[in-house]
C-alpha cells in the first residue's frame, strides 16, 4: 500500500466534509494507525482548517487510540497469564534490565516512535518489552504530545511562507 494514495484521500475526504464533520474526520483519522498525526494535521492545516483545533482533535483522536492499545494488551495479557498460571521468581539479572528499559529505552521509543514506525507500533513495541501499561500511556501521550505541537507550527509557518489557505 503506498502512503501517496492515503494522502490524497484523507486530504479529499477533508475538503469534501463541512464544519464539524471535518474535525470528526481529522479525529477518525488520527486515531488510524497507518495515517495519524504525522498526515492529518499538515492536510487538515493546509486545507484551512483551525490549527489549535485541528492539533487538539488530532491529539485526541491518536491518544485515545493508544489508550484503547494499551487497555486491549492488557486484557489479553492478563487473561493469558490467568490461563496459564502466573510464572513467579523472575531473576535479578531481568529486574535490572527491566530497570534499565524503564528508565532510557521508553522515553526514546515515546519521542521517536511516531516518526520511525508511527505512535500504534511504538506503543506496542514497548508493552511487548515489558513496560507497565501506565507508563506506556504517560511516554506516548508526551511523545504525541510533543510532535503534535511541532506538526502544528510547522504547518502553519509552511502555510504561511507558501501562501496557502
Amino acid at each position: 500500500m503506498s502512503f501517496v494514495p492515503l494522502l490524497v484521500d484523507v486530504g479529499s475526504t477533508l475538503e469534501e466534509a463541512t464544519g464539524f464533520l471535518q474535525y470528526l474526520l481529522v479525529f477518525v483519522f488520527a486515531a488510524i494507525p497507518v495515517i495519524e498525526i504525522l498526515v492529518v494535521i499538515p492536510v487538515a492545516i493546509g486545507l484551512g482548517l483551525d490549527p489549535v483545533l485541528a492539533g487538539v482533535v488530532a491529539f485526541a483522536g491518536n491518544v485515545l487510540s493508544v489508550y484503547a492499545l494499551v487497555l486491549f494488551y492488557q486484557q489479553i495479557a492478563n487473561w493469558l497469564r490467568r490461563r496459564r498460571g502466573e510464572k513467579s521468581g523472575r531473576s535479578d539479572r531481568y529486574a535490572r534490565a527491566r530497570r534499565l528499559w524503564d528508565r532510557y529505552g521508553l522515553p526514546g521509543l515515546a519521542l521517536g516512535g511516531p516518526v520511525l514506525a508511527g505512535v500504534h507500533v511504538a506503543a506496542l513495541v514497548a508493552l511487548l518489552a515489558g513496560s507497565r501499561s501506565r507508563t506506556v500511556a504517560v511516554w506516548m501521550t508526551a511523545g504525541i504530545l510533543v510532535w503534535t505541537v511541532v506538526l502544528v507550527a510547522a504547518s502553519v509557518y509552511g502555510v504561511s511562507v507558501l501562501g496557502i489557505a
